[in-house]
C-alpha cells in the first residue's frame, strides 16, 4: 500500500508541476499578482456579459477578453466585487437602498469601476 501511495504522490506531484509549467505564474510572466486575484468565474462572467452587449464574434470575445485583463491590473478583484455589489444595490428601489446611491464611500467605488471600464473600452476595443 505504501507503494502506491508514493506512486499517487509522485504522479500529483509531477501534474502539479506540469500545470504550474504549462500555466506558469503571474510573477514568473512579469505580470503583477493583481491580474491573477480575479478568479475564473469572475472573468467568464464579464465575458459573457460583454459579449451579450457587443456581438457574439471571436473578435469580440477578444476585445471582452482584453476588457476584463485591463480591468484586473487596474482594481483588485475585492474592490471589483464591492463596486458590483453597489451597483447591483444601486438598482433596487427604495428608502433603504438610497444609501448604496448616495454615500460617498459607495460613490467612490463605482467612480474606480467606471475609470477601469472606460480605460479598459479605449485600449480594448
Amino acid at each position: 500500500m505504501k507503494g502506491l501511495v508514493a506512486t499517487f504522490r509522485a504522479g500529483a506531484w509531477a501534474v502539479g508541476l506540469a500545470t504550474a509549467l504549462a500555466c506558469g505564474s503571474a510573477a514568473a510572466q512579469g505580470l503583477p499578482e493583481s491580474l491573477n486575484d480575479y478568479p475564473t468565474v469572475a472573468r467568464a462572467d464579464y465575458v459573457f456579459a460583454c459579449m451579450a452587449a457587443n456581438g457574439q464574434s471571436s473578435d469580440t470575445l477578444r476585445r471582452c477578453s482584453c476588457s476584463i485583463d485591463l480591468i484586473a491590473s487596474i482594481l483588485p478583484y475585492e474592490k471589483y466585487v464591492e463596486a458590483e455589489t453597489v451597483l447591483s444595490l444601486q438598482l433596487v428601489g427604495g428608502e433603504r437602498m438610497s444609501i448604496f446611491r448616495t454615500a460617498a464611500n459607495a460613490k467612490v467605488l463605482v467612480a474606480n469601476l467606471r475609470r477601469a471600464q472606460a480605460e479598459a473600452d479605449i485600449l480594448c476595443f
